[in-house]
């Protein structure tokens, strides 16, 4: 779902809900027994909290709060300048999924990473 933001979040969501009350309606109905029901609301509700929980990749809570651009690779947005307590890190790593070049920058305070596309 890359790029698909909060579309991508939401409609994960809708079909966790529709797999759920299928669930309970084939649990409160019986006739097959409870147990496909149960799979079925066991199965929507872990795709409502995965929802829920997601995040984009890279991105501190800060930024997702804010609902600040994604930036290159599911990073930081390259525009906006970090904190100064997060110092540039010589850890670089490709993301298997965009293939850029992301670098961490870190708050030796306390441990928070950041990620960064390293063009």
């Amino acid at each position: 779902m890359r790029g698909s933001g909060g579309a991508g979040r939401a409609l994960v969501l809708a079909f966790g809900a529709v797999l759920a009350i299928v669930g309970l309606v084939e649990v409160a109905d019986g006739a097959a027994g409870p147990i496909p029901g149960v799979w079925f609301v066991v199965g929507g509700l872990v795709l409502m909290v995965a929802a829920i929980v997601e995040r984009f990749r890279y991105r501190s809570e800060t930024a997702e709060r804010a609902g600040l651009p994604v930036g290159p690779g599911g990073g930081e947005p390259t525009g906006e300048s970090l904190e100064t307590r997060f110092l540039r890190t010589d850890e670089v790593f490709i993301d298997p999924t965009s293939e850029r070049r992301m670098r961490v920058w870190l708050d030796e305070g306390t441990g928070e990473r950041r990620y960064r596309a390293d063009d």
